[in-house]
């Protein structure tokens, strides 16, 4: 079940900027911080907040995981800062704090970080990317993942409302918002950035550069047709926090040298009315209910996925996202097809809890994904927005995360 297709590391690879497991026996990538489980991993500059990183090491035993963060550009480049500009203490250390699994079919160890820590304190804001790797070697990566510092500078409130396109109304949502600043902007066109992500998937980030009114002291975003999202549907959800009795959504649970479980097949819901179920935006929850601690008594399950719907077009690919996978198209989390039957299906191997997901059609011939092929899209669907704002002052070397705001368009 382990990603089969995958190339094992080889000596010489580079990171990329990006949240990425670049091992197949790296599961469960978990980062956020502490102060809410699965929030977006977002903390204040100078503050008490702490990031909570967390993985599992399916080969077992104990390994030598070093670690690093790097300052990134807004849009997940290099800043090509020196460490001294943004990090007080080291430059790297050691992931020290690990548990081996506990009474579980599949063996596996848990590496957690936190972070800032004694070692290592990011000092400036802005994009950064953790990197871990082994034996010391930073052209042996293991895991990448993207996290944000941001300096309170100004604030920034925010409007959803339907798509100002008629034919767009029942489907999308728009987003509004006014950037609130107590220093000057000298020249908000150069200098200042603000990118509107959906349910902290990068798959949908929009960059504005151009603000449609400058007044004293405020900056508004409101162009007629910008910021204009696809609402989607809610998330498909299943619970395997037990093993002993089926959760939400499973047909079955097949129990040999390894667990299976099969959910309920699903449906193309294109096509249906809006139904309102409550989801999570698209996280996931590690719990377990036949332990005591969810992150070493969890046990490893492959879950098959069944969507009874035809090939929106010959050419392209059918896709399972979610938080658990960080939202990416890949081999992993691809579907086959099965003409006769008119169905996709597959099997990826996840931890014992609660998940949402979506499928996704990736369009081979333009290169774009499209999440409303097979869920529909309405304006009722309720989403959380973020919207982050970068400024980089004149005659500085790089951009600071000078704020940011996360809201939904339902009030639960």
């Amino acid at each position: 079940m382990v990603l089969s297709t995958q190339i094992a590391v080889a000596q010489g690879q580079q990171f990329v900027y990006e949240n990425k497991v670049y091992q197949p026996q790296i599961r469960t990538v978990q980062c956020y911080n502490a102060q809410k489980e699965q929030s977006l991993p977002i903390l204040t500059l100078k503050s008490n907040e702490q990031l909570v990183f967390s993985f599992d090491d399916l080969n077992g035993s104990s390994k030598n995981y070093s670690y690093t963060i790097e300052h990134c550009t807004s849009d997940w480049k290099p800043s090509r800062l020196s460490p001294l500009d943004y990090l007080d203490g080291l430059s790297e250390d050691r992931i020290s704090d690990y548990k081996f699994s506990f009474g579980t079919i599949q063996k596996y160890t848990h590496y957690r970080l936190t972070l800032p820590n004694s070692q290592i304190k990011p000092k400036i804001s802005g994009n950064y990317l953790l990197k871990v790797y082994e034996e010391g070697n930073a052209q042996k990566p293991v895991v990448s993942q993207r996290f944000y510092i941001v300096d309170n500078q100004a604030s920034i409130g925010v409007d959803i409302v339907p798509s100002s396109q008629v034919s767009l109304r029942f489907s999308n949502q728009k987003i509004n918002f006014t950037v609130v600043h107590q220093s000057p902007i000298q020249n908000p066109y150069t200098d200042l950035k603000v990118i509107v992500m959906q349910n902290g998937d990068p798959l949908t980030a929009i960059t504005n550069t151009k603000p449609a009114f400058i007044r004293p002291g405020s900056i508004l975003y409101n162009e007629l047709n910008s910021n204009d999202f696809p609402a989607g549907n809610e998330f498909r959800k299943f619970d395997i926090r037990s093993l002993r009795y089926k959760g939400a959504n499973v047909q079955d649970i097949l129990k040999d040298s390894t667990t299976n479980v099969i959910l309920f097949q699903d449906v193309n819901t294109n096509k249906a009315k809006y139904t309102n179920l409550v989801d999570e935006d698209g996280n996931f929850f590690i719990r377990n209910q036949e332990g005591r601690d969810n992150d070493t008594d969890g046990d490893y399950v492959g879950v098959s996925f069944t969507l009874n719907a035809t090939q929106p077009s010959a050419n392209g690919d059918a896709y399972i996202i979610g938080r658990f996978n960080n939202f990416q198209l890949n081999e992993a989390s691809k579907l086959n097809y099965d003409a006769s039957r008119k169905r996709f299906y597959g099997n990826i191997l996840l931890k014992q809890g609660l998940y949402d997901y979506k499928y996704v059609w990736l369009d081979k011939t333009s290169g774009k994904a499209d999440q409303t092929v097979f869920e529909g899209s309405y304006f009722e669907t309720g989403n959380t927005y973020q919207v982050y704002a970068y400024y980089k002052r004149p005659g500085s070397r790089f951009e600071e995360l000078i704020g940011f705001t996360s809201i939904s368009n339902l009030k639960r």
